[in-house]
């Protein structure tokens, strides 16, 4: 019934495209709702959706149904931070103490803007509990993040950040910014408003009802996912074989109320929705969201020497000493090797659960995919986007 529900375009010569987005739901990939745009040159050449916004009540996805992109998120915050270094209101290398004088606390001083980029900060799990009503009180927010211990010498290994990866990179935002806008209104008003783009940080309670509920897969899923890629397996053990005083699982503890389990998942609560937060909680449609990285290719939102600057990883394979795997990252985004190219990489940022956006600015692609039928894995882990990714470089 879920394939009967495809709709879009497709440019004949990315006809292979089509044909994988479709197989992915006839063959039960895609169990919820999912959609793909792909920008070629400046133009959208791919533009496909399908299945439900929520499928336990029948709701069928439609041209309105916005998705949470979790932490593709990541790449917009990214971005913000390109825009006011291309400006010349600060730089990666700048100390950011030196705009922002109460965070050089308990062996913070020496932090850059690139350290907080990079995962490099050491703060990816604070100890003082966050809660909800702090989240949305940037200033009790300063505070906690000024008052809060790194987990390792800042700048001397790299920690993935998920959440604070936000709050960091808004505190830096508000300081440099010369309107001292925050992430969501600083993106908004320099980005969204004036190009007519669809992306929250931050929904407004009105657009609610357009939001795809999130399902977590259920044990025959997952075992299907393990058959087609044992790499699911090593996933599975880096996110359950933690201790309970580890980084990872402290950065999973806090906040509680960020959780995403086989009987729970707070990440359909309206109340997170409208957080700004932009290292998780972004909320757009896969068109709107590709068209943003197609803007910053044409250099219409940053200067084009910046792109080739983002092509290669400033953190080149080195384990991650959160997630326990090696990661490319660089400048706020994350890399992945080039599908058809040797030594190449795509840039971007892949989010929980499978949605994704990558950039090849050589062959000017930009891919967005979103899905509301969380996978198992990240990035090319996830099945539904490597075929269509793949497909998309076929094509060319």
């Amino acid at each position: 019934m879920i394939a009967d529900n495809i709709f879009g375009y497709c440019q004949p010569n990315f006809a292979k495209v089509e044909k994988v987005f479709r197989r992915n739901f006839t063959d039960g990939w895609e169990r919820e709702g999912a959609a793909i745009a792909v920008y070629h040159k400046g133009k959208l050449v791919v533009d496909l959706q399908g299945g439900y916004a929520d499928s336990s009540a029948m709701l069928k996805w439609t041209n309105e149904t916005r998705t949470v992109i979790f932490s593709v998120t990541k790449a917009v915050g990214a971005l913000c931070v390109a825009m006011l270094v291309d400006r010349g209101h600060v730089a990666y290398s700048d100390k950011v103490s030196s705009f922002w004088p109460e965070f050089a606390q308990n062996g913070k001083e020496s932090i850059t803007v690139d350290d907080v980029m990079t995962h490099r900060s050491g703060l990816a799990a604070v100890d003082e509990t966050i809660t909800i009503e702090d989240a949305k009180d940037h200033t009790k927010m300063a505070g906690i993040l000024e008052r809060a211990v790194p987990n390792w010498t800042p700048g001397t290994k790299s920690g993935y950040h998920a959440i604070t990866y936000g709050w960091l990179v808004d505190q830096i935002i508000r300081r440099v910014d010369e309107k001292k806008r925050g992430a969501a209104q600083f993106f908004r008003e320099e980005v969204t408003e004036k190009h007519q783009i669809d992306f929250f940080m931050g929904l407004p309670q009105s657009e609610e009802h357009t939001v795809s509920r999130l399902s977590i897969p259920g044990p025959r899923y997952l075992m299907k996912e393990i058959l087609h890629d044992p790499r699911v397996l090593v996933v599975l053990g880096l996110l359950h074989m933690k201790t309970s005083k580890s980084i990872s699982q402290r950065v999973l503890d806090n906040p509680d109320w960020m959780r995403l389990e086989s009987n729970l998942n707070t990440f359909n609560n309206p109340e997170l929705h409208r957080l700004e937060q932009p290292a998780a909680l972004g909320i757009s449609k896969a068109k709107d969201l590709g068209r943003i990285f197609d803007l910053m290719l044409q250099g219409k939102i940053i200067s084009p020497e910046w792109i080739e600057k983002f092509k290669v990883p400033t953190v080149n394979n080195e384990i991650d000493c959160v997630i326990g795997a090696p990661m490319y990252k660089g400048y706020g985004f994350m890399h992945e090797r080039h599908p058809t190219k040797p030594g190449k990489f795509l840039f971007g940022h892949p989010g929980y659960g499978g949605s994704s956006v990558m950039i090849d600015p050589d062959e000017q692609i930009v891919i967005a995919y979103v899905s509301n039928g969380l996978k198992t894995g990240m990035g090319e882990l996830t099945r539904t986007y490597r075929l269509l990714r793949n497909a998309v470089f076929d094509s060319l």
